[in-house]
C-alpha cells in the first residue's frame, strides 16, 4: 500500500484533512444522530465556506444584471461573474476567453454542441462516435441529433472490467464520423479512458472530439490545449460550485463556425424585424440573463481549488481510492463493479444476493452517503447484466476513518440482510 493521507499531506505542503473540513460546514452535520460520511462527490460536491460567502456578498451587496448597466452595481457585478471567466480560461489552460461560453452545467452544454455542431456539420448518413461507458447526457443528446439529421450513432464498446475496448475504437473511426462524443472518466465505475490517445486517432482523420469532463475536472489538472480536445464540458457543482452553472470550451474557430443555440438579448449585436447579426464569442452563445451568483461561486471555488493544487488533491484521492478499494475487497459477498486498471476515486460494488438500494439505505442509518441505481448509465448496468451498484465516490476532504467506518456500515449491512 502507498503513503497514508496524513504522510501524504505532509510530503506536498498540503492541509491536514481536519484543517481542510474545518471550510465545510456541512460535514459536521448528524444523520440519525451519526457524524455524515459524505461518499456521493460523483454526483456532486460540498460547497466550502468561501464559496458560500462569495456568494452570499453578491447578493447582499452586489445584485445587478450585468454588461448593460452603466450604474455602480451593475458595473461591480460585471467585473464579479466576467473575473470567473478569466479563472476559467486559466484553470484548463484555454488559448482565449472566447473559448470559455458558460452554460447551466454539463449536459446543457453537451446539448449546446448536439445543436449547434449538427446544424452546420451533421450530414445525412454521417456518423456520431460515442462510448459504452457515456452518462445519459452524453447519449440523448446525439440520438436526437441523429434522428434530426438521419445521422447514425455509433458505440465503443466495452469489457467487463470497465474499459473501452479501444481495437474496436480505430475500427469504427472513418471519414463518416463527424463528430467524436466521449466521457474523460466514467461517473458510475470511475474508469479514467485514454482520451490524448483517442484524440490524436480522430484528428488524424480531421475528426473533432468533445470531451465530457464532469467527472475528471474534480480529480485531475484539465489542460485543453495538451489534450487537444475541440470541445470540453463541465459543470461548477462537481467542483464545490454552486449548482445550475457550467462551462463549455470550445476551439474558436469551430465555435466561429457554429449557428447560435438560443435567441435573446446579450447574443445580438443588432436586431430589426428583418435581421439580426449576432454577438461576438463568447456571448453568441449566452442569451440572456445568466446565472450570475454561479458564476461568482464558481470564480470562488476555482480560487480554493488552485490553491490546495490539483496534483496535490488528486494524489490525496488515489490514496483514498486504493484504501477503499483494498477494503471492499476483504468483505466477503462483496463484487467490486469497474476494476478499471486507470481510475479516478470512484469505487461502485454490488453485495451478493442483495439489491444495492438495500445497501444504499441501511449505510444511511449509518450516516453514510452513497449512491445507489443505475446512475444515469443504463447501457453500462445492461452490458453488466446487474440492476445498479452501490456507488461511494470520495473527496479531498475525505478521511481514512470514513473508509473505516463504510467497511463496518457495509458488513453491518450484509448481517442485517442476509
Amino acid at each position: 500500500m502507498s503513503a497514508n493521507i496524513h504522510e501524504l499531506i505532509v510530503l506536498n505542503n498540503f492541509p491536514t484533512v481536519e484543517e481542510i473540513r474545518k471550510d465545510f460546514p456541512i460535514l459536521s452535520t448528524k444523520v440519525h444522530g451519526n457524524p455524515l460520511i459524505y461518499l456521493d462527490n460523483a454526483a456532486t460536491s460540498q460547497k466550502p465556506l468561501q464559496v458560500i460567502e462569495a456568494i452570499d456578498h453578491y447578493y447582499k451587496y452586489e445584485n445587478a444584471n450585468i454588461h448593460r448597466g452603466v450604474h455602480y452595481l451593475s458595473a461591480t457585478a460585471t467585473e464579479a461573474y466576467e473575473a470567473c471567466r478569466v479563472k476559467v480560461r486559466d484553470f484548463i489552460n484555454a488559448r482565449s476567453l472566447s473559448e470559455v461560453i458558460f452554460t447551466s452545467g454539463t449536459t446543457d452544454s453537451i446539448n449546446l454542441v448536439a445543436s449547434s455542431f449538427s446544424r452546420k456539420f451533421l450530414k445525412k448518413g454521417g456518423k456520431i462516435l460515442i462510448s459504452a461507458l457515456e452518462h445519459h447526457s452524453n447519449i440523448v443528446p446525439w440520438q436526437l441529433a441523429c434522428e434530426q439529421y438521419e445521422a447514425e450513432l455509433v458505440v465503443i464498446p466495452m469489457n467487463h472490467t470497465g474499459e473501452l475496448v479501444i481495437e474496436e475504437f480505430y475500427k469504427l473511426l472513418d471519414e463518416s464520423v463527424c463528430l467524436v462524443a466521449i466521457s474523460h472518466i466514467s461517473n458510475s465505475l470511475g474508469t479514467i479512458n485514454p482520451v490524448k490517445e483517442m484524440i490524436d486517432a480522430a484528428h488524424a482523420l480531421n475528426i473533432p472530439v468533445l470531451l465530457d469532463g464532469a467527472q475528471s475536472i474534480a480529480h485531475q489538472t484539465i489542460d485543453v490545449q495538451a489534450l487537444d480536445c475541440d470541445f470540453f464540458t463541465f459543470s461548477a457543482h462537481k467542483i464545490l460550485g454552486p449548482t445550475g452553472f457550467g462551462v463549455l470550451y470550445g476551439k474558436e474557430k469551430l465555435l466561429e463556425a457554429m449557428p447560435p443555440w438560443k435567441g435573446g438579448g446579450e447574443m445580438i449585436k443588432t436586431v430589426s424585424f428583418t435581421k439580426t447579426t449576432y454577438n461576438e464569442l463568447p456571448f453568441k452563445f449566452e442569451a440572456g440573463t445568466p446565472h450570475i451568483a454561479g458564476g461568482i461561486g464558481l470564480s470562488a471555488a476555482i480560487t480554493y481549488l488552485m490553491n490546495l493544487g490539483m496534483d496535490n488533491i488528486e494524489k490525496a484521492e488515489q490514496v483514498l481510492l486504493e484504501k477503499s478499494t483494498y477494503a471492499l475487497s476483504q468483505i466477503e459477498g462483496v463484487e467490486l463493479i469497474g476494476t478499471s486498471a486507470n481510475k479516478a476515486s470512484i469505487v461502485s460494488f454490488n453485495v451478493k444476493g442483495v439489491h444495492p438500494y438495500d445497501v444504499g439505505v441501511i449505510l444511511d442509518q449509518l450516516g453514510i452517503a452513497v449512491r445507489t441505481g443505475h446512475h444515469c448509465t443504463q447501457p453500462i448496468m445492461d452490458f453488466l447484466g446487474i440492476p445498479g451498484t452501490v456507488r461511494a465516490s470520495f473527496c479531498f476532504y475525505n478521511s481514512e476513518e470514513e473508509i473505516y467506518r463504510l467497511d463496518k456500515g457495509i458488513r453491518k449491512a450484509i448481517t442485517m440482510l442476509s
